[in-house]
């Protein structure tokens, strides 16, 4: 085999065997496989599509181009991956509660991605942990706390690595068929006994239509499943942080209100017991997602999860006592700013898309590949869809490093939100599912 005959027959709309993209995936992890090769399949890939059974062959030609995890653990293993949002700090949550439940969550994880949130960016926010871990070390943190939210290695999933690098410079990022290898690649080599996806729709997610996110979690499921792993999906909504909050410390802070029974945190609370509950029925510690949500539920409520909260932090590098102290061990902002609102008016719209540039341009996220992080910028108290609001009334609290970009980012917070005069009201958490 050779990639010029396999770009070839894609370009001429044929789907390539399993044998050829297995091929053309070691290629790519060896470098065998040039980048002008690699930008030409992605484009062949966009301009034609695999098909589902292409679709499944290429994530497990991807998952199989470097090394998979084993585990020996009395209990199921189980993960959720996210399509990405704003103030969306769901793993964080969903993590120690399926631990709490008797579950194993060794959970690899992504740093920001354009105006979305990266989990071990909000993790890193508390001084010491380190998300970048050996697999001995991941090892030890899964049989210790239950649960790991960690980088992937660099042996895991090689393939989808370098294929994501060049889609992103040749403008391939977006088509299902290459979302759903580069997903489930790097999740299924983590040796998976289920997987929920959490498919994000609305203003702040990737996905703006309900066309667009119901196709991928319908192509992430199906390729799951074909490549033998248990799974399901939830359409959730983003059309509003999920959290009151964007950010890296101020969404750890809102977790953690929510874990110590500090705050309800209804919306968040609601879509991690959906998610928990469907992973607890996948993995038979539930008979149904509707008892696996309860279990979830109750896991929180008791305070079972922010124990394993608590252990993972303390796995992972960070404060021993994270959990009895994590006021005082998070990171503060410089200064604190209200935005009040001017005028009367129901919220009708908020431009999630918006809310992550303007924390993003505070230091909260990457411009560039490389840039620092300041973890104590963002947004908090951000008012909910629906919420009436009068002259005076808060809108948001901006977490800023200096005046001036605090100043900035009022005014991209201003310009988010579109008030109504007309009572509106806020969509539902949960849009789909797919069992």
């Amino acid at each position: 085999m050779d990639a010029r005959s396999i770009i070839g027959a894609l370009r001429r709309g044929e789907t390539p065997s399993a044998e050829a993209l297995s091929w053309f995936a070691r290629g790519l992890a060896s470098g065998r496989v040039s980048d002008a090769q690699a930008g030409a399949f992605a484009m062949a890939v966009c301009l034609n599509g695999l098909g589902s059974q292409g679709r499944i062959a290429l994530t497990m030609a991807m998952r199989d181009s470097g090394a998979t995890l084993d585990w020996d653990l009395p209990g199921p293993v189980l993960d959720k991956h996210s399509t990405g949002g704003v103030g969306d700090p769901v793993s964080l949550l969903l993590a120690p509660a399926l631990a709490a439940c008797g579950a194993f969550v060794p959970m690899i994880s992504g740093r920001g991605l354009g105006h979305t949130g990266g989990t071990l960016d909000k993790l890193e926010a508390i001084p010491g942990l380190r998300s970048e871990m050996d697999e001995a070390g991941f090892r030890a943190a899964v049989a210790q706390a239950g649960c790991a939210i960690v980088a992937a290695s660099d042996d895991l999933a090689p393939a989808d690595r370098r294929l994501y690098a060049v889609r992103d410079m040749t403008a391939t990022v977006d088509h299902v068929d290459l979302i759903t290898a580069s997903i489930l690649s790097k999740k299924l080599a983590a040796g998976l006994g289920g997987l929920v996806l959490d498919v994000k729709l609305g203003s702040g997610a990737f996905m703006k239509t309900a066309g667009e996110a119901l196709a991928l979690a319908e192509a992430l499921v199906e390729a799951a499943r074909g490549a033998g792993c248990p799974a399901a999906a939830l359409v959730t909504d983003m059309n509003q942080p999920l959290a009151p909050c964007v950010g890296n410390a101020v969404e750890v802070a809102a977790v953690m209100e929510v874990l110590t029974g500090e705050t309800r945190g209804d919306a968040l609370r609601g879509v991690t017991a959906a998610l928990g509950g469907q992973l607890l029925a996948l993995g038979k510690i539930a008979a149904s997602p509707p008892e696996g949500a309860e279990l979830i539920e109750a896991a929180i409520a008791s305070g079972a999860a922010a124990e394993r909260f608590g252990r993972m932090v303390a796995a992972m590098g960070g404060p021993s006592d994270f959990t009895e102290r994590w006021r005082g061990r998070l990171p503060q902002a410089p200064m604190r700013r209200d935005v009040l609102a001017l005028e009367d008016g129901h919220v009708q719209k908020i431009d999630g898309t918006a809310l992550g540039m303007a924390v993003l341009r505070l230091g909260g996220g990457r411009m560039h590949a490389g840039d620092a992080i300041e973890p104590a910028v963002g947004l908090s108290g951000i008012a909910r869809l629906g919420t009436r609001v009068s002259p005076g009334d808060p809108m948001a609290v901006i977490h800023a490093g200096t005046e001036a970009e605090a100043d900035h980012a009022e005014r991209a917070l201003r310009a988010a939100f579109t008030l109504s005069q007309e009572p509106c009201a806020p969509p539902p958490a949960i849009h789909e599912y797919l069992a």
